[in-house]
């Protein structure tokens, strides 16, 4: 992947470079904006696993990131092609995309939505219209899954975009209404489900529009990206950890669905492609 291509984006905030944590965008995060998203507000991620602690009750450990950071610009530049692809996509129906922010932590950060440690997983906090994510991941997918190659990780990166995405234009209507009404959205088929198989898409679909821009993937990249969705899928995690495949228990969809929902989106490069919650078959 010639990721070099991309321009990078200016909306990362590092916290490994020792800023205040609490400090995103701007804005101060109070422990009860926390406390309110860990009991009211979605988590979106591509591992199953979330923030578990009030921002209040932690502490939050800060390394100095190397001034000629390899990974640093290549997480930049693939964020700031999401928000290229996505204002051009947004301003195609009129509408205006606000950008994300992009918050890197190591080992642990007192976040949005409650504590996440790199163990968590990257995510997407709606509370505050932040990612989150310990670059770290990274390497623990590579050691624990095999999960290897730069684009990987770029759809790694643009599912949690798409998460942003989703709610931006109201697709994940359907899971925002059940979580507010408290009602169940876990299980195979189930709108937890849907939204996860949704952010998929939408990373297919920027990834097309990425490719017709620059033409930058090499020989194995699509690959990569489906080996990544195909390793996350539920029943793939559940074996990982000897366990009994239990698809009332998924969040995140199977690996059959996770390759295919990324593929439908990459083909196709149409946002109308991704409607995973009027599909009669995921």
């Amino acid at each position: 992947m010639l990721w070099n291509k991309a321009r990078r984006s200016d909306n990362v905030n590092d916290t490994r470079e020792g800023k205040d944590a609490r400090t995103l965008t701007g804005k101060k995060l109070g422990a009860g904006l926390a406390a309110a998203a860990l009991t009211g507000v979605a988590l979106y991620s591509s591992y199953n696993t979330a923030p578990q602690t009030p921002a209040s009750e932690v502490s939050i450990s800060q390394e100095i990131a190397p001034v000629d950071d390899p990974q640093l610009k290549f997480i930049e530049s693939i964020l700031g092609d999401t928000e290229d692809t996505w204002k051009q996509v947004f301003a195609s129906t009129g509408q205006h995309y606000p950008a994300p922010t992009l918050t890197l932590f190591s080992d642990g950060i007192a976040s949005g939505c409650g504590f996440a440690s790199a163990s968590s997983g990257p995510f997407y906090c709606p509370a505050n219209q932040n990612i989150y994510m310990d670059p770290a991941f990274f390497e623990q997918m590579a050691e624990r899954f095999s999960v290897v190659g730069d684009f990987a990780q770029a759809y790694i990166l643009a599912h949690e975009v798409g998460h942003h995405v989703q709610i931006a234009l109201g697709m994940s209507a359907p899971f925002e209404s059940a979580l507010s009404a408290r009602q169940p959205v876990t299980g195979d088929s189930g709108l937890e489900v849907r939204a996860e198989l949704q952010a998929d898409c939408l990373a297919g679909v920027w990834a097309h529009h990425a490719q017709q821009r620059h033409a930058w993937l090499e020989p194995g990249d699509i690959d990569e990206a489906l080996n990544a969705a195909s390793v996350l899928g539920d029943d793939a995690l559940q074996r990982a950890r000897n366990q009994t495949v239990r698809p009332e228990t998924f969040s995140h969809g199977t690996s059959q669905q996770r390759s295919a929902w990324f593929s439908a989106g990459f083909d196709s490069g149409r946002v109308e492609a991704c409607d995973t919650f009027n599909a009669a078959q995921l």
